[in-house]
């Protein structure tokens, strides 16, 4: 990696939509942590232009996250990709991931996302937690996702979560994002302990922005996750949504609250809880 690596992270915003404030990416020195979807790769690409980035770092193969990887893997031969080993072989057939997404977003699935192209092993580090990449301390934090990693940028006290840390826009509250197919809340719970064990001094986050309140964060999210957990186990899906879109309200302005619309709509993470809860319980 290159030594010029700034002394604040970078975050570009993708506009996803048209809309500001709903998916970040990241760019810290020669990597990009979570490239975004394709349907946003016009606006990352402008950032790119001047020094093309090394490393796509993932922390899940989510397609807000990460669907724009092998569109940028065609575009820059000399770039390499960070995944979970659990994650790495649905970027090199990315089939299974389509069709899953395809369920939860239908006939959205071209303009929320664009197109979703497989990526080369050969341009593929597999990542299992605990290495050490250059000034990158990589971490296995599952929870939203069975693959997701997070990555704890050393020199900045800077830790890049994904969605492990929560949603939360423009400093509003903290949102757990809980959509199919494999949330699994214990381990959750666990890679909460893991970043805080870090004491980084920010949290970076793809939905939206950096916060430098780290103690109190994991706080409202750890209260988050039971509250969701008992709301999706006494609540429907229009009881639920309805809970979540107060919560978000009586913290956010107008604006904001559309963007937490857009970047965590509440009838999936219903989905995602509910299915936790029934495969909990088959398996009680």
């Amino acid at each position: 990696m290159s030594d010029a690596v700034p002394a604040e992270p970078e975050l570009v915003d993708l506009r996803h939509l048209g809309r500001a404030q709903v998916i970040g990416s990241w760019r810290v020195g020669d990597v990009i942590v979570d490239p975004g979807p394709t349907s946003c790769l016009p606006r990352l690409l402008a950032t790119l232009e001047r020094d093309p980035p090394r490393v796509l770092a993932l922390t899940h193969i989510h397609l807000d996250h990460a669907g724009a990887t092998g569109s940028l893997v065609r575009r820059l031969p000399d770039v390499e990709v960070w995944v979970h080993e659990r994650g790495a072989p649905h970027l090199i057939d990315p089939s299974r991931l389509i069709e899953s997404a395809g369920r939860l977003y239908g006939a959205e699935m071209e303009r929320l996302w664009g197109e979703v192209l497989p990526v080369p092993a050969e341009r593929i580090r597999v990542l299992s937690g605990g290495e050490s990449l250059g000034p990158f301390h990589v971490a296995y934090t599952p929870g939203h996702a069975s693959h997701h990693v997070s990555y704890l940028h050393e020199p900045s006290g800077r830790a890049f979560t994904g969605d492990v840390t929560g949603v939360r826009i423009d400093g509003a509250c903290v949102l757990a994002p809980t959509p199919p197919p494999d949330i699994d809340l214990k381990a959750w719970r666990r890679s909460l302990d893991v970043i805080e064990d870090w004491a980084p001094r920010t949290l970076a986050i793809t939905h939206f922005g950096a916060y430098d309140d780290v103690e109190a964060h994991l706080a409202q999210l750890r209260d988050q996750l039971s509250e969701t957990e008992r709301m999706a186990g006494h609540l429907d899906e229009h009881g639920f949504a309805a809970s979540v879109r107060a919560r978000v309200t009586a913290s956010a302005a107008s604006g904001t609250a559309a963007a937490y619309e857009q970047a965590m709509p509440p009838a999936q993470s219903f989905q995602g809880l509910a299915r936790y809860l029934s495969r909990r319980h088959a398996d009680a």
